[in-house]
């Protein structure tokens, strides 16, 4: 039952994450930048989990913990995420997409070579099936050098990301976690638009759309995908997170009318059936 959880919740954040991509075509057609947007996704996210976390009379951690926790925040969240948003202007978003679900091979790789966890042809199939579907679903196209490496930056930022926290959350709750880690990329992020300026929303569209944000896009996904992570280990959970940009093709051709081409179902189905072979071989494990 415990992986059986753990694997809903992962699923449940990578759906979730599919709609920040969704939200932030929004919230750049009310007149916010990406810092402000990002600085508000951030921060008023550690609010919200600071009050939960002050309400069940939890404590901070110390020592290590907290010191883990800030670096997941400060620089893996604010390395990935600006990263990932400078690529973007380099080359394009379906590549940028692609080399960042790369990933998942670079987690099973580093899990085994750091956290002497077995991979398995049967988890090395489905990730390679995962990966080819990826390619399929975004579609990509050519760009600059510098997008390419920033999008591979991405990709090896978040994969050290997720090994931190696969060690960081046997010690900690996920609510501590998650209030640390926010407040910890809030602060950069406000450091750079104290710089740069600010682009607050001017309307309650645009507020709506923060607040669309920091529940559905930030609070849910990361709170799951860090409790999930804790259950089924690194490469099960950034294999099945595959299936956020799935949720995003989808949302784009429902709310943007976007065309979806015969490649984009067939990709979209590799990734579902990798997810289900990867799905299928957890629980037979758990039931053996």
């Amino acid at each position: 039952m415990n992986r059986i959880i753990g694997i809903a919740l992962i699923i449940i954040s990578a759906a979730s994450f599919g709609t920040l991509a969704i939200f932030g075509l929004y919230a750049y057609a009310n007149g916010i930048d990406t810092f402000t947007l990002l600085f508000l996704r951030f921060t008023i996210s550690a609010i919200v989990m600071g009050g939960l976390l002050v309400l069940r009379r939890e404590s901070l951690p110390g020592g290590k913990v907290l010191l883990q926790l800030i670096v997941m925040g400060a620089i893996g969240y604010v390395g990935q995420s600006f990263s990932y948003f400078t690529a973007i202007k380099y080359a394009s978003p379906g590549l940028v997409a692609l080399l960042l679900y790369l990933y998942p091979a670079f987690v099973a790789v580093l899990s085994s070579l750091l956290l002497h966890e077995k991979i398995g042809r049967l988890k090395t199939i489905a990730i390679a099936i995962a990966l080819t579907g990826t390619a399929f679903t975004v579609n990509p196209e050519s760009g600059q050098l510098l997008g390419i490496l920033l999008a591979i930056s991405a990709a090896v930022i978040y994969s050290g990301y997720i090994l931190v926290g696969t060690q960081v959350m046997k010690k900690v709750t996920a609510l501590q976690s998650t209030t640390i880690i926010f407040a910890s990329a809030g602060t950069i992020y406000g450091l750079v638009i104290a710089v740069n300026g600010a682009h607050f929303p001017s309307n309650l569209n645009g507020w709506a759309v923060i607040t669309g944000t920091v529940i559905i896009a930030t609070i849910i996904p990361v709170t799951t995908f860090l409790i999930g992570l804790k259950r089924i280990g690194p490469t099960n959970a950034s294999m099945l997170s595959t299936l956020e940009p799935v949720v995003t093709v989808i949302l784009s051709a429902v709310l943007f009318h976007d065309a979806l081409k015969p490649i984009t179902l067939l990709g979209g189905g590799m990734i579902l059936f990798a997810v289900i072979l990867l799905t299928r071989n957890e629980l037979k494990q758990k039931t053996t």
